[in-house]
């Protein structure tokens, strides 16, 4: 079966995100005043082979968490349908 997993990355709470932050004061400088807290991340979709949805959830946590995050800074939830 194939699947599509939708995955969003994100900086951890805890750590500085200097990119939102800039962002954030682009926004209150142009007149966004009711916007704040700024955190940029990224979403990366991928197309997955697997015989059942928890085997193809296995994967693509092994993946984010071995290659396409690094645990240390970032954070990630993901979404899985089928194709």
């Amino acid at each position: 079966m194939k699947f599509i997993a939708e995955i969003n990355v994100m900086p951890l709470k805890a750590l500085l995100d200097p990119q939102g932050k800039a962002v954030g004061m682009v926004m209150q400088n142009t007149g966004y005043t009711e916007i704040s807290n700024v955190r940029i991340g990224k979403h990366i979709t991928l197309e997955i082979e697997a015989p059942t949805k928890e085997a193809a959830m296995e994967r693509v946590n092994e993946a984010c968490s071995k290659v396409l995050t690094n645990p240390i800074m970032e954070g990630y939830e993901y979404k899985i349908t089928e194709a």
